[in-house]
């Protein structure tokens, strides 16, 4: 009897040790820190400011899992927060979120992909952009001015940070995919007045990644949210086609990586389908990859246990192959 009773108590102990060790485990993992380098934009304030009212905010969205997820509402100071790879490999990465041009994502489709990013050597630079419906000037152009001046910023900090300025890539999530696919178009375009030396750079990105992409303005197949941002009701049919990417195509644009999931039901896969059909018609490089499941917004931490997980490994294998 004694002997069972030994059993017992060793037994009980030890599945209590092997519960209190699994939750120990299963035990959140503190958040990353946040980046603490930054490069403000525009100096002395963005333009076109003077019928802006809307206050700065950062919003706690939460999520299912408990991971962080964060994003900024109307931005007043467009910056770029810098991340540094401890193995530069020459190039690097703007990061421009989704967020339907409301606000901008900070986690899911910032800072999570420039860790992505960095650990494979990329030099990366999330931007944080103006929104066009908060009483900027340029309008729908607003968030196009922080880009260019944005990739300009980038190239200026090339010899500091150990990368090539021919070597810089933009990569754009939902409406930041309208962004990016508007600068790869539209990067000749003179939205502002210059500010200093580095407006003299270029603002053509050697290489765009379109994920997920928001890009024609067609309401047939628009996002609605981000249409209502960028265009009045009244806007006309022309004002619509000058804001859609794929009607702005022209050759010699840089090479344009896409990716999309069929079963996306906030931006129909019908926009990454134009926008690959208008590169392949004008000769440029472009490669697009639809996957059958994802949905939308799904970033990386979205992907596990699905095909679509493959996705930064194949912009990183297009990338490579095409220079940068």
């Amino acid at each position: 009897m004694l002997n069972r009773r030994g059993a017992l108590a060793t037994f009980v102990t030890g599945f209590l040790a092997s519960l209190a060790a699994k939750r120990v485990e299963a035990a959140p993992t503190p958040p990353l820190a946040d980046p603490t380098e930054s490069i403000v934009l525009w100096p002395a304030g963005p333009p076109g400011a003077e019928k802006v009212t809307v206050e700065e905010v950062i919003l706690e969205r939460g999520d299912p899992n408990g991971v962080r997820d964060r994003a900024m509402a109307h931005t007043r100071k467009p910056v770029l927060m810098v991340f540094r790879p401890k193995t530069p490999n020459g190039a690097a990465v703007m990061l421009i979120p989704g967020g339907g041009y409301v606000r901008a994502v900070l986690d899911k489709e910032g800072y999570e992909m420039a860790r992505w990013l960095n650990q494979r050597g990329y030099a990366c630079f999330v931007l944080f952009y103006r929104m066009p419906g908060d009483g900027w000037a340029a309008g729908a152009d607003t968030p196009l001015q922080d880009a260019q001046r944005g990739i300009r910023l980038v190239r200026s900090r090339a010899a500091e940070m150990g990368f090539s300025p021919d070597r810089v890539a933009i990569m754009g999530f939902s409406a930041g995919g309208h962004l990016a696919a508007s600068l790869t178009t539209r990067f000749a375009d003179k939205t502002y007045a210059s500010v200093d030396a580095a407006d003299d750079l270029s603002a053509k990105p050697n290489l765009s990644g379109l994920i997920y992409p928001v890009i024609s303005m067609d309401p047939a197949i628009a996002h609605a949210g981000s249409r209502k941002e960028l265009l009045t009701a009244d806007a006309s049919s022309e004002r619509a086609a000058a804001i859609s990417p794929e009607r702005l195509v022209s050759t010699g644009l840089s090479p344009v990586f896409q990716l999309h999931a069929a079963d996306d039901k906030s931006v129909p896969v019908e926009n990454s389908l134009v926008m690959f059909a208008a590169l392949k018609a004008k000769g440029v490089p472009t490669e697009l990859h639809i996957f059958e499941e994802g949905g939308h917004g799904f970033g990386l931490r979205g992907t596990p246990g699905k095909p679509v997980a493959a996705w930064p490994s194949l912009f990183e294998t297009f990338a490579k192959r095409h220079g940068v």
